[in-house]
């Protein structure tokens, strides 16, 4: 079986040493400390343009009733603060961790022999996990939290249903949580997060740790442990495969999975979690079965081109 190497703490992947190296900063806390100050600005960026733009399409209104009413204004917003932050600056920051030339190879922003057939792969493993990551999401729910949490999430998604079921959105929708997440999230924690941590702790610690912080990042307590089981699959798919290209895909898919079934279905996907609303035990036993089957076939064709 062949497996990719992980590459050693302060090796940089060419001859000569990154920024990072030079100045004695640890790549991880590189890392950790972008994490936080991408979030930062992204989180204002996409409330300056959501501000800005309601001003221009909808001036003299009530602007906080407005601010729950126009969510694809919302969207547009954060999705610009995701291409900003999360994807152009990630790229500038990923040069300091290596040599200008080899950003692309750091952040495995490249396809190989195997690339295609791993993101076949990719994509099977996110449609046959999706019975046990509700599982994991259903015993979420029975971990306490503060109530604020929940009611702040559950009028995040009533928001969300309100745009879906609304006339003409899907495109939209897909646009700004399916393709535009897809890419630049996947550059940020599996690009950059992950990539940083490998070079500093090792490629299993870092496969964890970066799908850890992936579901963090999202501050969405009672969804916390299926993010982080998402993040860390997208992990170990991007290590194996030596390329960023299935993890986009997959990610794409499993959010525009979820698109569609809630402007189609939104009786199912936003229904409360309960053990009534789980898929039923032998669905549950076939999806561990298939994701099992699917690993080992990643494992299996995993790339030694990294």
């Amino acid at each position: 079986m062949n497996q990719p190497q992980q590459v050693p703490e302060h090796t940089p992947l060419s001859g000569e040493q990154s920024w990072v190296v030079r100045n004695g900063f640890s790549h991880w806390a590189m890392a950790m400390i972008w994490i936080v100050v991408a979030f930062i600005l992204f989180q204002i960026t996409a409330g300056i343009v959501a501000v800005v733009l309601l001003l221009i399409t909808e001036p003299g209104g009530d602007f906080l009733e407005l601010l729950t009413e126009r969510v694809d204004i919302l969207f547009i917003g954060n999705s610009t603060g995701q291409i900003l932050f999360l994807g152009l600056a990630t790229w500038l920051v990923a040069g300091l961790h290596t040599q200008k030339q080899e950003k692309r190879s750091f952040l495995r922003l490249k396809a190989n022999s195997n690339t295609v057939r791993m993101t076949l792969l990719a994509a099977v493993l996110f449609v046959v996990v999706q019975p046990i990551v509700l599982l994991i999401g259903y015993l979420n729910s029975l971990v306490p939290v503060p109530e604020s949490f929940t009611e702040l999430q559950q009028s995040q998604y009533e928001m969300i249903e309100n745009f879906l079921t609304g006339d003409g959105m899907v495109l939209m929708a897909l646009i700004n949580i399916a393709l535009v997440p897809a890419v630049c999230e996947e550059v940020m924690f599996r690009g950059y997060v992950q990539r940083a941590f490998e070079k500093s702790w090792g490629i299993w610690p870092a496969i964890v740790i970066s799908g850890l912080v992936f579901g963090l990042f999202h501050l969405q307590a009672t969804h916390l442990l299926p993010l982080a089981t998402l993040g860390i699959l997208l992990a170990l798919v991007t290590w194996l495969s030596g390329s960023l290209i299935p993890a986009i895909v997959a990610h794409f898919i499993n959010n525009g999975a979820a698109v569609l079934a809630g402007s189609h279905y939104p009786e199912l996907v936003f229904t409360e979690m309960s053990a009534e609303t789980l898929p039923p035990i032998w669905v549950l036993l076939a999806s561990g079965i298939l994701t099992a089957f699917v690993l080992v076939q990643l494992f299996k064709h995993a790339s030694e081109e990294q």
